[in-house]
């Protein structure tokens, strides 16, 4: 397994004669993280909590609370899972044992260890002390019993082992790859903002590039964008410490453009790394963001003519003008390029394929311009780890108005959209704006009339439209939320389980009416003229490498639908 799956395990741990919650198999978009719970609860994050588990062997765990399995390594990335590993905390008592069915082995007392069949490989996988073991772990599924004198005191069990992925028992979510910590949510006050929107205002993104004088930290999911090389390059010609980070297998394949201008800027000196391969913390590396000196640059769209270029996209951002602001998103940038799967561009492009570019060329008027506020708070959410909590919460604050802009959405048990719903049941006024392009219209048409059913039918005051753009923009990008006019969450976060729970993401949330009240202001005009206008036809001569892409983004889209 090259990447992480959406679909990652089944996970039933069972301490002390109580269940504690099963992380059930996942797809994106499926109710409820696609698992039903036996007594139909549902605990947060999707896990789902069984009813009364016991052991298979007809043994029931004791309450000696003096002994659990802390943390399970079933599937290393090397051949032949060299490195394995289970880590049991036993804190009294003799005579512990664990055991998988086939083998048992004696575990330490009164120690927190590693058993491992191969300590050497093990002592740089865990801080935990080694001890060599003849128990051997199956990726496909096991179940381990830990016992002290007969008696069975943990349970732990798993359906398959996600590859290069650690189960840590007290940990949320349970399943990490190794070198992922999940972030707390920092929030840095008050602080000067621009606010705008694409393909209005191209020059914002662009000028930020331009006026860096000490670092430039560019991170994206594509890069294809002739002049933001340009200003990398002419930055790192004034001495700028200019770092890239990108997508290493993006839906439908790095462009032969990009190749071309990541060639460019790597042969002058700078640092660009692609994140890829077995050892790959995320799914995708789908955020948008640039630090640049004390500024961080957050969009909703990617580094290319159709998004930052506003050749195409109607996408959202914001410059936040604060060191603060700045340093947490370059922590975000650090943490993720220096790692094991952030590749040099050189290593990466050695075994590579490219495929041919469709750049956008149309050009739309500027409606909006930009606008310089005062954010009296901002706050900063990723993905995987706290932001899908994080907006959760946002929505469920909500006392007057959600405002939602987003390419599609999952379906009605995903958590963003049931928070919206059960907004709309205590009376807030939700709008959903979804994109009405061909190769999303009938999917978001479908959802659009299930959620519109719903609310007529429960007299609740939610309306799904799809969007027209009436020239005014390509089609939808952006993925963008305001909250009672008074908070904006902008980002590259869309609403499916798979972006919330296995992509690399970024989302800003700024608190305040000025800023809040630009993206309400925008989103009003885009709703405005949506009406309830009929589904527009699927366009006449559409090229077949087009048509391929976007059927090749449905089927991966249990990794993510992310149509660039």
């Amino acid at each position: 397994m090259s990447r992480r799956l959406a679909a990652v395990c089944c996970l039933l741990a069972v301490c002390a004669g109580v269940a504690s919650p099963a992380l059930a198999a996942s797809t994106p978009d499926a109710p409820t993280n696609g698992s039903t719970a036996t007594n139909g609860s549902v605990a947060p994050n999707g896990l789902t909590t069984p009813n009364g588990s016991t052991v298979t062997n007809g043994s029931a765990p004791s309450s000696d609370p003096s002994g659990r399995i802390v943390e399970l390594y079933p599937n290393p990335v090397r051949d032949g899972d060299v490195g394995e590993f289970v880590v049991v905390e036993t804190a009294g008592g003799e005579n512990w044992t664990l055991s998988d069915g086939e083998s048992t082995v004696a575990v330490p007392s009164s120690r927190r260890v590693a058993l491992t069949s191969d300590p050497e490989a093990a002592r740089n996988l865990t801080d935990a002390p080694v001890v060599e073991s003849a128990l051997l772990l199956s990726n496909g599924g096991e179940r381990l019993v830990l016992s002290r004198d007969g008696h069975v005191v943990d349970v732990v069990g798993y359906d398959s082992a996600p590859s290069g992925e650690r189960w840590l028992r007290d940990a949320d979510p349970h399943w990490r790859p190794r070198g992922f910590e999940p972030r707390s949510v920092p929030e840095t006050g008050a602080a000067d903002a621009t606010t705008f929107v694409l393909p209005d205002a191209p020059r914002v993104p662009l000028e930020t590039l331009r006026d860096a004088d000490d670092r430039l930290l560019l991170a994206g999911y594509t890069f294809t964008s002739e002049r933001a090389a340009a200003a990398l390059r002419r930055a790192n010609d004034r001495g700028v410490d200019v770092r890239v980070l990108v997508e290493g297998g993006p839906v439908g394949g790095v462009s032969k453009r990009q190749a071309r201008l990541l060639d460019g800027l790597a042969a002058e000196g700078i640092d660009v790394r692609v994140v890829d391969g077995e050892r790959a913390r995320y799914s995708y590396h789908h955020a948008k963001y640039a630090v640049v000196d004390d500024s961080a640059l957050v969009l909703t769209e990617n580094w290319k003519p159709g998004g930052t270029g506003g050749r195409d996209s109607r996408g959202w951002g914001v410059r936040v003008d604060d060191a603060e602001t700045a340093d947490e998103l370059a922590a975000v940038f650090e943490t993720d390029a220096g790692w094991r799967d952030a590749k040099r561009w050189s290593e990466y492009r050695r075994s590579a394929t490219f495929v041919a570019p469709e750049p956008a060329s149309d050009s739309y008027a500027s409606e909006f311009d930009p606008r310089s506020v005062r954010a009296e708070r901002v706050r900063l959410f990723t993905a995987p780890g706290n932001a899908e909590d994080a907006v959760v919460a946002e929505l469920a604050e909500a006392e007057e108005s959600i405002d939602v802009l987003q390419p599609s959405v999952g379906g009605p048990r995903q958590p963003f959209v049931r928070a919206t719903t059960r907004a709309a049941e205590r009376g807030v006024r939700v709008r959903l704006l979804l994109s009405g392009a061909w190769y999303v219209e009938e999917e978001n048409r479908v959802v659009a009339d299930r959620l519109n059913e719903w609310a007529d039918s429960s007299d609740a005051p939610l309306s799904v439209r799809l969007a027209d753009p009436r020239g005014r923009y390509g089609k939808v990008h952006a993925k963008g939320v305001v909250v009672d006019g008074e908070t904006a969450l902008v980002g590259s976060l869309n609403w499916n389980n798979h972006s919330a729970r296995e992509n690399r993401e970024v989302v800003v949330a700024l608190d305040g009416e000025e800023a809040a009240g630009y993206y309400a202001e925008v989103f009003a005009a885009d709703w405005r003229v949506s009406g309830d206008g009929e589904s527009r036809p699927f366009p006449v001569g559409v090229g077949v490498a087009v048509v391929a892409a976007a059927a090749l983004a449905v089927v991966v889209g249990a990794r993510e639908i992310e149509f660039e």
